[in-house]
């Protein structure tokens, strides 16, 4: 849970907002095949709960008021992938801070596998 405070009273984001936040605004980039489990709790999830869920490879943080978002991501076969994460950490950014009015201090976009259409 992530709270802001403002003049008029506080707003809290919840962890599953921000993860569909960020992983819609990942999937509709170009070349992104999927998002990727990030760590071992995503892998038992997706063993669980199937292949694909709201939080899947996408972890945010806050310090200082401000936002460090980490991505685990699957891009297609013969994407430049150095442009696709420039994009991809482009338009995140951007939808966050549309959407939630908070800073974006960081977006780390880790390209964990490459799949074939």
């Amino acid at each position: 849970m992530i709270t802001t405070y403002f003049p008029l009273g506080t707003l809290s984001f919840s962890g599953e907002y921000f993860a569909s936040l960020v992983g819609e605004a990942a999937k509709s980039c170009y070349g992104v095949a999927g998002m990727s489990t990030g760590c071992m709790t995503d892998s038992v999830k997706t063993l669980v709960l199937g292949s694909d869920f709201p939080e899947k490879g996408v972890r945010v943080t806050e310090q200082d008021g401000k936002l460090y978002i980490e991505m685990h991501i699957a891009v297609s076969y013969g994407v430049n992938v150095s442009s696709a994460a420039q994009s991809i950490t482009h338009r995140v950014r951007d939808e966050v801070e549309a959407s939630t009015g908070l800073k974006v201090a960081r977006v780390t976009v880790s390209i964990d596998d490459i799949v074939e259409n």
